[in-house]
């Protein structure tokens, strides 16, 4: 039985390490699609955190095959999104004030007494 557990432990240690191009494969995505979406996020990542850097884009694919372009449009967009919510949650971490810090904390603690008290 140990020995299983160990082996769907692998398994699932491995299935984690899959790239976002080899879910989408996995999961039934048109090989098309799945290179546009990982082209079209690398660029998001980058145009959202202003980076310099090569930006993916197959032009004459792209201009060509519907779903590279869906692909490549969807992953530029997600992936943008997501770096930009990411570096807000960073900037928001760095420089909250600790008065408010501070304030935020008083609240809580006197909003738990007073549900203690009820």
């Amino acid at each position: 039985m140990l020995r299983y557990g160990f082996a769907l432990g692998v398994v699932l240690l491995l299935a984690g390490c899959q790239t976002t191009h080899e879910q989408m494969l996995n999961q039934g995505y048109p090989p098309a699609y799945a290179d546009g979406f990982q082209d079209g996020c690398s660029s998001g990542r980058q145009a959202a955190a202003m980076m310099a850097g090569d930006f993916r884009k197959n032009v004459p694919r792209y201009l060509q095959d519907r779903q590279y372009e869906s692909g490549w449009d969807d992953g530029f967009r997600q992936c943008q999104a997501m770096q930009r919510s990411e570096e807000q949650r960073e900037y928001h971490e760095r420089f909250w004030d600790d008065r408010d810090r501070e304030w935020q904390q008083e609240k809580d603690r006197d909003a738990a007494r007073a549900y203690r008290r009820n």
